[in-house]
């Protein structure tokens, strides 16, 4: 069985040390889109369709912790508003 290189079940996210070293990061899956802003916090932003995050009409955003139990948390909302 091999290794999961990414944090979600569903999505292709790197793990908590990519945010934590200051990096952003967007990604989609299908029409659901989303990016990873880090600052002092991490920001998830969703949207549907193709356009870049500047250009898109933002549907929700949460502030995470930026920590490991707030990227475990912000995952799960990635997940959740995905499936939802």
């Amino acid at each position: 069985m091999s290794e999961r290189t990414s944090v979600s079940r569903i999505f292709d996210i790197p793990k908590f040390y990519y945010f934590d070293s200051g990096n952003d990061y967007s990604g989609s899956k299908g029409e659901f889109a989303y990016k990873i802003k880090t600052a002092e916090t991490l920001k998830a932003m969703i949207w549907h369709g193709r356009l870049c995050s500047e250009k898109a009409a933002i549907e929700n955003e949460q502030e995470f912790e930026r920590s490991q139990e707030g990227f475990d948390a912000m995952i799960k909302w990635l997940e959740d508003k995905f499936d939802g």
